[in-house]
């Protein structure tokens, strides 16, 4: 989907104007996140690519979650930028003040694009700048989201862009979204120049979030960590439980105990669930036909996924589709 947010850059032309809208109780990490990227594109092109400012409700010194303290200006009567990046944290409720919000709604009439950063999604949509758009949040929370915001379609991707509205379910995907929009303002080399200098291996489109942490359960549950990483790249040819289980050597009991144990639900409804964000992932982000899909995401045909991914997501890939 195409917006003024993501379109290529022409050479000399002024830099792209980033509002950062940084509140009470954000964290450090997503703010460097929205930021150090854009930063990183300057140097590495010699030249003022982007140009940002610092924001606040109020203005002045604001504390971080860590305690750093962060200079800001305060909101400008009316905004003008190409787009506003807002990174939140916590007491969401106590920072989207009512005059807040009403600030925000002015984007939409300026055509800014806007974007929100770990509690950011929350605050958009609490200003009704989500309804009618797709959007993330953290995987935590994408349930509560989905309950809170009901005119807010919810993904589970790490990043989405949905016309002027961008979101992304925390820090490090906030880079990957970054990224993307280097990218797509002025090409895979320069992005990939700035990628390597933070030492970052970027997921160069929206990919879904892990349902689980792979490190961490690497660390406690190594065979479970191994089967995950087996279901994932096996996808389009699933495998049996009982050869996963062979495969990291164990009994099919044996795996089930662990998943049950470490991920709280058995290895093959983990494995269904992974495959069926697959597919919504591809019914949103490609023109892949249903059998395209299907295949890709190892359902015997069409009829099979669509009845597993009504029983899933409540409605039809092509239904899916045409509410985007």
């Amino acid at each position: 989907m195409t917006d003024t947010a993501i379109r290529k850059r022409n050479p000399g032309e002024r830099p792209f104007r980033i509002g950062l809208l940084v509140l009470p109780d954000c964290n450090l990490l997503s703010m460097a996140a929205a930021l150090d990227p854009f930063r990183a594109a300057n140097r590495r092109a010699g030249k003022a690519l982007y140009d940002w400012q610092v924001l606040s409700p109020q203005g002045g010194m604001l504390s971080l979650t860590c305690g750093v303290e962060v200079k800001t200006d305060p909101l400008p009567l009316n905004a003008d930028m190409d787009l506003l990046v807002m990174v939140a944290g916590f007491r969401l409720d106590a920072n989207a003040t009512p005059a807040l919000r009403a600030w925000l709604r002015q984007l939409r009439g300026r055509k800014i694009s806007y974007c929100g950063v770990d509690g950011g999604p929350w605050v958009l949509a609490r200003a009704g700048l989500l309804n009618g758009h797709c959007a993330t949040t953290h995987w935590e929370d994408l349930e509560a989201f989905s309950i809170a915001f009901p005119d807010v379609e919810p993904l589970p991707d790490r990043f989405v862009i949905d016309g002027p509205a961008l979101t992304t379910g925390g820090a490090a995907p906030c880079l990957d979204l970054m990224l993307h929009l280097i990218r797509a303002h002025h090409g895979a080399e320069l992005a990939g120049q700035v990628a390597n200098a933070l030492l970052y291996d970027p997921a160069d489109r929206p990919t879904p979030q892990r349902l689980v942490p792979q490190a961490r359960l690497a660390a406690v549950a190594p065979p479970v960590a191994q089967a995950v990483t087996i279901m994932e790249d096996r996808m389009e040819e699933p495998p049996a439980m009982a050869a996963i289980a062979r495969q990291v050597g164990l009994s099919a009991r044996r795996l089930e105990m662990l998943f049950r144990q470490h991920l709280e639900i058995g290895p093959g409804t983990f494995f269904l669930r992974l495959r069926l964000n697959e597919a919504r992932r591809l019914a949103l982000d490609t023109g892949l036909t249903v059998q395209e899909i299907a295949v890709r995401t190892g359902f015997s045909g069409p009829s099979t996924l669509a009845r597993a991914f009504r029983k899933a997501f409540g409605q039809s890939v092509s239904d899916l589709r045409a509410g985007r």
